[in-house]
């Protein structure tokens, strides 16, 4: 049984920052993944975006949070070489009502320490939104709002770790959590079993399992799962910034916004699951609808026959209870060390904006499990940067001539769609955190995003993942576990 100083359950953005934090300090940790790959769980399918911080209730932990991730941001892209753009967000209001709530939120950011916000007339706004819908009479201009990747985020953070020494594991997917003779944690995964001083919970839409398996407080998860559509990228200048609605108690509304990769994004809708529809991440032709005509309340058009994509994704939302033991819906992030289970760090409820706090988690846990009795010394040789993939289409003509002599797989284009090469594909397999399914390298390279969404380009794929894994094409997954993409050679049957 491998011993270890922090255990973290959840690879996604939460765990992957708090990993990166920790591998600055002469520790070991690891990194545990029920899945087969980082940013599998909430951190998959969400809107990709750093908010301003507007939004948060003031003097909150999730107020705090947000302000500073989004701090950290820039550098940390460029650092860690993930895509980063800070195109700015507004917040439409298209009555009476909807102005007022304007003026709470400017209000609201002000206190929060948001800078630049503006309230804006319907003149200035069609000058930087010609798009916008008919009915939006004023809107918050936040100039500080930005667009990610989370994917490309979370796998470029993760990857940082590893460099510095963190251990990931896959498919260690926690089954029981005791504590032995001498203090420690004992965690047994499909991974194996693992001894740690210390376990940070960051699992995500299982967190209130994970706490209930160690005998610590207990909390809910809800499910709150949003659906949305993806235009593609011949729609990229529809809109310029991040085009919110006026938010609601379900959240901040259906959004339109670019992405970093240059489509556009519309949703999402809000409905929190029960029972049987528990983890479900389908999508229906109703909700589909409901999107789309809820979207027009902030532009006037959108061009239906250019959707390449629908999906869906999972918030959790932290239900506590009250003294009384009365279930209270917590507005803001769970993030503490357990009362009764010394040594066991929670970090639950990290809905929007997770994403945008997330390098500040990995900040604030760090000082959690210091403060808890961690001992260590900072790093001398810590490794601050990462290089990651080439990308062969942002290239100049100079660097793509380059790029070929260099490597001559860069010659070879895969996907057409989003033009990514076998040479790209190649580096994603055998990254420090490498790909291992058709979903991995779909997230390192976009191989299979573009408009056939994968149509063409999956054989191919499929091919060089079984050459370069040195497993046959019927052992190739698409999301890792039974997922086999493929049964036999066709002759055979």
């Amino acid at each position: 049984m491998e011993k270890f100083d922090v255990a973290i359950i959840g690879a996604g953005i939460s765990g992957a920052c708090i990993a990166r934090e920790l591998s600055k300090y002469n520790l070991k940790v690891a990194l545990l993944e029920k899945e087969n790959d980082v940013a599998c769980g909430c951190s998959k399918a969400n809107s990709g975006i750093v908010h301003g911080g507007y939004d948060p209730e003031p003097n909150t932990l999730m107020a705090k949070l947000n302000l500073r991730g989004a701090a950290l941001y820039p550098q940390l892209s460029k650092d860690l070489n993930f895509d980063y753009k800070n195109i700015g967000s507004i917040v439409t209001a298209s009555d009476e009502d909807g102005e007022k709530v304007l003026e709470t939120l400017l209000q609201r950011g002000k206190e929060n320490g948001v800078e630049k916000l503006e309230i804006i007339g319907r003149e200035k706004l069609l000058e930087l939104e010609p798009n916008i819908a008919d009915c939006v009479t004023k809107a918050l201009l936040v100039p500080t709002g930005s667009i990610t990747s989370p994917y490309e985020a979370t796998w470029a953070i993760a990857e940082n770790a590893v460099m510095n020494g963190v251990q990931f594991y896959r498919n260690a997917m926690v089954y029981s959590i005791t504590k032995n003779e001498s203090g420690t944690f004992v965690l047994s995964t499909g991974a194996g079993d693992f001894e740690s001083a210390y376990v940070v919970n960051a699992a995500g839409l299982g967190a209130d399992k994970i706490s209930e398996m160690a005998g610590a407080r207990k909390f809910r998860i809800i499910q709150r799962r949003g659906e949305y559509c993806l235009l593609d990228s011949n729609c990229g200048n529809m809109v310029h910034h991040t085009l919110f609605q006026t938010p609601t108690k379900m959240g901040k509304g259906v959004l339109i916004t670019p992405t970093v990769d240059g489509n556009i994004l519309v949703g999402p809708s809000a409905n929190d699951l029960e029972g049987k529809d528990l983890y479900s991440t389908e999508t229906t032709a109703e909700v589909q609808a409901k999107i789309v005509k809820q979207a027009l309340f902030t532009v006037n058009s959108i061009p239906m026959g250019n959707i390449i994509n629908s999906f869906s994704g999972i918030r959790e939302i932290a239900e506590t209870y009250d003294e009384k033991g009365n279930p209270v819906v917590k507005h803001d992030f769970l993030i503490e060390e357990d009362e009764k289970v010394r040594g066991l760090i929670t970090v639950a409820g990290i809905s929007s904006p997770g994403l945008s706090a997330g390098p500040a988690v990995g900040e604030y846990v760090t000082d959690l499990l210091f403060k808890a009795g961690l001992k260590a010394e900072k790093k001398n040789d810590f490794i601050a940067t990462r290089k990651g993939i080439p990308s062969f289409k942002k290239a100049s003509s100079e660097e793509k001539e380059k790029l070929i002599k260099e490597n001559p797989l860069y010659g070879q284009i895969i996907c057409r769609c989003e033009m990514i090469t076998e040479g790209e594909i190649v580096a994603s397999i055998h990254s420090p955190l490498g790909a291992l399914d058709l979903d991995g390298i779909k997230r390192r390279t976009r191989a299979g995003m573009g408009r056939c969404q994968s149509g063409f380009c999956s054989p191919r794929v499929t091919e060089i993942l079984s050459r370069e894994a040195g497993i046959p094409m019927t052992s190739v997954t698409k999301k890792g576990k039974a997922s086999y993409v493929l049964m036999g050679k066709s002759r055979e049957f």
